[in-house]
């Protein structure tokens, strides 16, 4: 059985997916943006500072879910320029404890919006 999950404290879709889907004990979250909820613009000039806010949201649709970053057993990071994984890294680290995430990270081309960051990840509750 799945559930789709919202936050009116995330940002809304950009397209035709889901904030995140809760299947049986997991959560998936779909790729979130430095965007800000109420404007739906990019928050941050930096890759560091777009990342906090691709926490504040990926925070507020876990919260919704019932999960917590403890909960969060993988992560996909999405940089538009790789040479910025140590700035995004510093940021990401503040998230998570001890017991990690398994993590992949990627440069690509281009992200939505411009974006320098993008984020997914999976969550679990036993």
């Amino acid at each position: 059985m799945k559930k789709i999950i919202m936050s009116n404290k995330a940002p809304s879709a950009i397209g035709p997916y889901s904030q995140a889907v809760m299947a049986g004990n997991f959560l998936f979250v779909s790729g979130q943006l430095a965007l800000d909820p109420q404007t739906m613009e990019l928050v941050g000039e930096t890759a560091a500072q777009q990342t906090e806010q691709a926490f504040k949201n990926i925070g507020a649709i876990l919260e919704e879910a019932g999960f917590g970053f403890e909960q969060v057993v993988k992560t996909t990071v999405l940089l538009k320029d790789i040479n910025e994984f140590s700035a995004v890294n510093d940021v990401y680290a503040r998230q998570f404890k001890a017991e990690y995430p398994a993590r992949a990270a990627y440069e690509v081309a281009n992200l939505p919006k411009g974006a320098l960051v993008e984020i997914e990840l999976i969550a679990y509750k036993g």
